[in-house]
């Protein structure tokens, strides 16, 4: 299960999107079912029932906040213990569980851990998800790639002025000369790490953190305000990757202004799909396969990562 993204916490979809009745989502390849059990929490099951592998979220949930197999009527709590085998009073109902994986809730999203290890870690949640205060605005895509692409993507800072020349690149394009030098600087962070950059040696005040292992938050200088853009990179199935594009604000809260904010980051993400998807479907290359350069610092930290952590690990 979930090759090459095991033991790891992913954000799955919106709180708003998990009600009482059963959602499936693929991710890095591996069917789950999304409910809420009778006390409101979240739960997440791998979508086989153990029996005769039906998809359990083609089923029921009931009142009593189990989740009824479509096939023969198992039911399972969020825990994945069976509560009932009709017509077997006598099953052994202890050894005929469904997988569970921890679940959580913070803020607006419902999170997974890709494994079933006792106790996992919580996740790392940047303040934007979860703080009280913040108008917040979604956007949700998918794109035709390999999730490492779209990740990698998220933490290139020189691609801006290009990419997104009338967008969130156009006043480092103003500034651009034919000899311009960018520097990027990698800080490692206890979640993942930041990129800072400085253009003609002057500093750029935003900048951009990793949170491992799917996650970029974009910190949006305005004095004394919060302004963050996060993309939150979920692998789905092969060669398909799902974007959640979240932005928090302490200004102009006022609900009638959402829908230009996530028209914005709308417009900023479809910039991006383009060029993505043009490299094809392929996971990103050993850092060895292509010609890098010195603004590709926070790229090659990331490419690093997924070669030495993620990519060998499976549940």
């Amino acid at each position: 299960m979930f090759a090459g993204f095991a033991n790891v916490w992913t954000p799955l979809l919106p709180a708003r999107r998990v009600r009482r009745q059963p959602v499936r989502v693929v991710v890095a390849g591996e069917a789950v079912v999304l409910f809420r059990g009778s006390d409101g929490a979240p739960a997440v099951l791998i979508d086989r029932c153990p029996h005769r592998g039906a998809a359990l979220s083609a089923g029921k949930v009931g009142a009593d906040g189990c989740i009824e197999c479509p096939f023969h009527g198992w039911r399972f709590g969020p825990n994945g213990d069976n509560c009932r085998v009709p017509l077997n009073p006598d099953a052994k109902r202890h050894l005929l569980g469904a997988t569970a994986l921890p679940t959580r809730q913070f803020g607006d999203l419902i999170w997974v851990h890709t494994g079933v290890a006792d106790a996992p870690p919580e996740p790392d949640v940047p303040e934007g998800l979860v703080a009280a205060g913040l108008a917040r605005t979604w956007v949700m895509r998918r794109w035709h790639c390999h999730w490492t692409r779209a990740m990698e993507n998220m933490l290139d800072s020189p691609h801006l002025p290009f990419v997104h020349r009338r967008t969130i690149g156009r006043t480092m394009r103003r500034r651009m000369r034919l000899d311009s030098t960018l520097d990027v600087r990698w800080e490692e962070t206890p979640c993942g790490g930041r990129a800072y950059s400085s253009l003609d040696g002057q500093e750029s005040a935003a900048f951009l953190e990793f949170f491992r292992p799917n996650m970029m938050v974009l910190n949006i200088p305005i004095p004394g305000k919060h302004l963050r853009i996060h993309a939150l990179v979920i692998p789905e199935a092969t060669g398909w990757t799902r974007l959640i594009i979240v932005g928090s604000r302490d200004f102009a809260r006022f609900c009638l202004l959402d829908p230009w904010f996530a028209w914005m980051n709308a417009r900023i993400a479809d910039e991006d799909k383009r060029v993505v998807e043009s490299a094809g479907c392929g996971e990103v290359p050993p850092a060895a396969d292509e010609h890098s350069v010195a603004t590709d610092r926070a790229t090659l930290q990331f490419r690093k990562y997924y070669y030495q952590v993620l990519r060998p690990s499976r549940a």
